[in-house]
């Protein structure tokens, strides 16, 4: 990673190889050291998969499978899927390590060229849209407590997107005890809603709970889109590998352990939400857990759970706009077309144009909501073809490197290899299939755009031969 201070390398190819000579001299001192133990291990994954999803993608679910059987083995797949991709990631991570995460995957798979199209798509597609979607889940919240009107959701979700970018432009950040403090009062409202629901629910209620789908149309692959959209966020966990003390069995143990407590997790909430709301009653909420609690405790609960979903929710946007500006900072440093996005505010200590940048394309993307009037599931629709197009391409980037660089010393290997990374690979694809042909306009938007990223990478080096100094 460059100095953030000092200016960027052309493209020359002479001084490319120079650069690259020097980071591999560098690497060494810069690689991470094992500090982790296997319980800071289970704490970190748990706490970037565990977010505020768990108080809206129930509902989805709910309303795209026929019985409350399917609905939880849904979720217990979702554990399945998810701790094979955190597997086939551990060894990449371990053999390649990198800050570019799945931009340096690929580009040593595939070349740059891919590689940039998954920069695109991250500043256009996945980042952004993910900072919208979490953006939703706070609007739908906070409509239930004060609305404005059909568009209650979108208002709330534009002013969360503008607030946050400012504050971050400004320097500011949430300090660590905050984000633990978050994260404690988001373990409280699970137990709560887990007390209310199996020890203050009115019996008539319960019984009443219907365990049967509504008789709309479903869909499996639609219904593993949203479960997996919950569990998101081990592909990054898995970057800790490098620095846990136990080494290559203990991060195996981690993972194991961490996906199984995220498992149970779910199952546990979700059969709470079934037992009080039944199947249709879960797939007609727009606030799962407030809704949950309405029944159970009455409307100062309603508020309680609801404050904590919207203060978990918070956390997760700061955190995606603090990463993914970051993310188009680094793509205006490697490619000069971008190189707006590539200026460092020193006085400010951040990427001012790529906030400002992801913000609008933020908030171009809640707009769509003023079109499909389902701000969270239009998000959804939009973000999780390109998502799982690229992390199909990552479970294959493991073959290709496998190949290419077979010498290579991998401190973790995939177990049972190659049917592990099959399975992933298979998965993605499925779900990618799933996620274009069980969607609406969402999907098709985000396919054009990133088809623009394919038009846009044509036109580099046109552009960049028209700026090269006439001699």
């Amino acid at each position: 990673m460059p100095n953030l201070n000092e200016e960027y390398p052309s493209a020359d190819a002479a001084l490319a190889s120079t650069k690259a000579t020097a980071l591999a001299e560098e690497k060494p001192k810069s690689e991470p050291r094992p500090a982790l133990s296997m319980f800071d291990a289970i704490a970190v994954i748990v706490g970037v998969v565990v977010g505020a999803g768990i108080f809206r993608t129930p509902s989805l679910v709910a309303a795209n499978v026929e019985s409350g059987t399917v609905f939880l083995t849904t979720w217990l797949l979702g554990g399945l899927v998810s701790l094979i991709g955190a597997l086939c990631y551990a060894e990449l991570t371990t053999t390649f390590p990198h800050a570019g995460g799945d931009y340096h995957f690929l580009t040593r798979a595939f070349g740059k060229r891919l590689a940039f199209l998954f920069a695109w798509a991250r500043m256009s597609v996945i980042q952004t849209g993910s900072i919208a979607l979490l953006s939703f889940i706070i609007g739908d919240y906070m409509a239930q407590f004060y609305s404005f009107g059909e568009f209650s959701s979108v208002l709330y979700a534009a002013l969360v997107i503008v607030l946050l970018t400012a504050i971050n432009i400004a320097g500011v950040s949430f300090g660590t005890g905050v984000q633990r403090l978050l994260i404690i009062l988001e373990v409280l409202g699970i137990l709560i809603i887990l007390v209310a629901a199996f020890l203050f629910t009115p019996t008539e209620t319960a019984e009443a709970a219907g365990n049967t789908a509504s008789g709309n149309a479903t869909s499996m692959g639609l219904a593993m889109v949203f479960v997996l959209l919950t569990f998101g966020g081990w592909n990054e966990a898995a970057y800790i590998s490098a620095e846990l003390k136990t080494g290559r069995r203990g991060m195996a143990t981690a993972l194991v352990a961490s996906i199984a407590v995220i498992t149970l997790i779910y199952l546990l909430i979700n059969l709470a939400y079934l037992h009080v709301l039944g199947l249709e009653g879960m797939a007609s909420s727009n606030a799962i857990a407030a809704d949950l609690a309405q029944v159970t405790i009455g409307s100062a609960g309603m508020i309680l759970i609801g404050i904590i979903v919207v203060l978990a929710a918070l956390t997760s946007v700061n955190a995606t706009i603090l990463t993914g500006a970051r993310t188009n900072y680094a793509l205006g440093r490697d490619f000069s077309i971008f190189s707006y996005l590539g200026q460092w505010n020193t006085k400010a200590s951040s990427p001012v144009n790529a906030y400002v940048v992801q913000g609008l394309v933020s908030l171009a993307l809640v707009g769509l909501a003023l079109f499909t009037r389902t701000g969270f599931e239009t998000m959804v629709e939009y973000t999780a073809p390109v998502f799982w197009f690229f992390l199909l391409l990552v479970g294959i980037a493991l073959f290709v490197l496998r190949h290419k660089e077979p010498d290579r010393p991998r401190p973790f290997k995939v177990p049972l290899y190659p049917i592990t990374p099959l399975i992933f690979c298979f998965t993605s694809a499925y779900l990618f299939y799933s996620s274009l042909m069980y969607t609406g306009m969402g999907a098709l938007v985000g396919i054009g755009v990133l088809a623009v990223g394919v038009l846009v990478l044509l036109a580099i080096p046109r552009i960049q031969k028209q700026k090269e100094p006439v001699v």
